[in-house]
């Protein structure tokens, strides 16, 4: 990396799209931080709202306060028709995946049901179905003014909204149906400047790819819609942006999410910390499997979900997920690996839905990236990377892993932080503080004949276009990609590896 004999992870047209800088760049842990953001700066656009995303519900409450009555005054919907009414300059446009009906079902059919809320109203909103056949949009993207952009893993959806306390029968977790939804962890990340603008032509090239139309940057009208209670973590920083786009229909498809995993997997030197929902990718797998070999290598700390929400999620990915945890497990020689899934104090499993991960305190990245198949080649995905170029961005960096560590224990990450320096690394320092339990190991589950056979050819989890109408060759083709992508991984940064 760039303070690791002056080697970037981050390059262009390789491990990623583009490179722009951040005056500010802020985490927003859990979605009553980015809510409240959100709701703050498309309140001071004034040129340009855009957003696309997988999910969008215009029932969504920014400020739920346990009570869902008629006319909410903070519906997401509701706000955004009061400002394009208010604001005839203000082209405010959404562009949602148009759902597969099995997804679309669990949603209420929203946000199919979106379209008849905005028609008749200045807001624009679209549906996107420019994707393979069973693929998704799962990108999400928030540009305001193309001068602050949001970028991670949640959605505006009903379902979504929770603290970093995840409390036990928190009322403000309602649902407009009056049911209450589970405990749930999301990260965003927030910028400004030329990486806001990047992300803004992001979107835009995904607004023409859906609709055939293409729309030009917003003129400047000045303003900082940044949300003035939020703090930057980071000053003056150089943002990456990586990409996943299916090869399809003549497009030549990126996999720069995939080659950024990779590269930061093999630089790293301490820590890594992974966040995600699923965690399926042999290629992945195998890449970390070879730094736990390593006599001096990095320790691996993953933290997901006890088990998916959905039953077809439970079926497919938890099952491929116990294959991939078996293999680290069987390649930790040394003692360097840890999976955990989250509870509440009151045992309620948290549902862990951010994609993020910390490579030692050098490199933070965020986005809706997946550790499956489908994420690397097969669906749309956005991300955002973050080299630490000076030492008070690898203290941010550090800090930012303690806090999200910490919080999941019901602790501070100054805590957490202390613990790591004083027992000399971060899997002591989770053995010593997680007296209470709160995160427990993820057991893989048994396998039954057909539960090997869904985790062996990855059912619903194919890697690209061509994989998902080959389920049957999927294992050998597998074996040939993992293969590649490792022989690739050596060559990326070989001065970088640990001897």
């Amino acid at each position: 990396m760039s303070s690791q004999g002056g080697t970037s992870v981050l390059a262009a047209g390789d491990t990623c799209w583009r490179k722009a800088r951040a005056q500010r760049a802020a985490f927003l842990v859990d979605t009553e931080a980015y809510f409240t953001a959100i709701y703050d700066a498309i309140g001071k656009a004034r040129r340009s709202i855009l957003l696309i995303g997988w999910g969008f519900d215009p029932r969504t409450r920014l400020f739920p306060d346990g009570y869902d009555g008629p006319d909410d005054p903070d519906e997401v919907g509701r706000i955004l028709v009061e400002l394009a009414r208010a604001r005839p300059e203000l082209d405010i446009r959404l562009l949602i995946w148009r759902s597969a009906l099995p997804i679309a079902a669990q949603q209420e059919f929203f946000p199919h049901r979106a379209r008849a809320f905005f028609k008749g109203t200045p807001v624009k909103f679209r549906l996107d179905d420019q994707v393979p056949f069973g693929a998704c949009h799962h990108q999400k993207v928030l540009v305001v003014d193309d001068r602050v952009a949001f970028c991670g893993g949640g959605d505006i959806s009903v379902d979504r909204w929770d603290t970093p306390g995840h409390r036990d029968g928190d009322v403000r977790r309602i649902m407009p149906d009056h049911e209450y939804h589970a405990p749930r962890h999301e990260v965003v990340m927030a910028v400004d400047g030329e990486a806001a603008a990047a992300l803004g032509d992001l979107a835009r090239e995904r607004w023409r790819k859906a609709t055939g139309e293409v729309l030009t940057p917003p003129p400047d009208a000045g303003g900082d819609p940044w949300p003035e209670h939020v703090p930057p973590a980071m000053i003056d920083v150089e943002v990456g942006i990586a990409r996943t786009e299916p090869r399809w229909r003549k497009a030549a498809g990126c996999d720069e999410i995939l080659r950024l995993t990779l590269a930061s997997i093999a630089s790293a030197k301490e820590t890594i910390y992974l966040e995600n929902q699923y965690f399926t990718s042999p290629i992945v797998t195998e890449a970390l499997a070879e730094r736990l070999t390593e006599p001096n290598g990095p320790e691996v700390v993953l933290i997901s979900t006890g088990h998916a929400p959905s039953w077809f999620d439970h079926l497919t990915m938890d099952r491929a997920r116990g294959a991939m945890i078996w293999r680290l497990r069987a390649a930790d020689v040394f003692g360097r690996f840890r999976a955990f899934w989250p509870r509440t104090r009151g045992g309620d499993t948290i549902i862990v839905h951010s994609k993020t991960s910390v490579f030692d305190d050098r490199l933070v990245r965020i986005g809706s990236a997946n550790l499956n198949n489908r994420s690397f080649g097969f669906d749309t995905e956005s991300e955002l990377a973050v080299e630490a170029e000076r030492e008070e961005t690898r203290i941010a960096v550090a800090a930012f892993r303690d806090r999200l560590v910490g919080h999941f224990m019901g602790l501070t990450g100054d805590t957490v932080a202390k613990a790591r320096a004083e027992l000399g690394g971060l899997c002591a320092a989770i053995d010593l503080l997680n007296r209470d339990g709160r995160l427990q190991p993820i057991e893989p589950p048994k396998m039954t004949p057909v539960g090997a056979f869904i985790a062996g050819y990855h059912l619903g989890d194919p890697q690209d276009v061509k994989d998902s109408w080959n389920a049957f060759r999927r294992r050998r083709r597998r074996y040939d990609r993992v293969r590649d992508m490792y022989e690739l991984s050596l060559t990326a940064d070989p001065s970088a590896r640990n001897p």
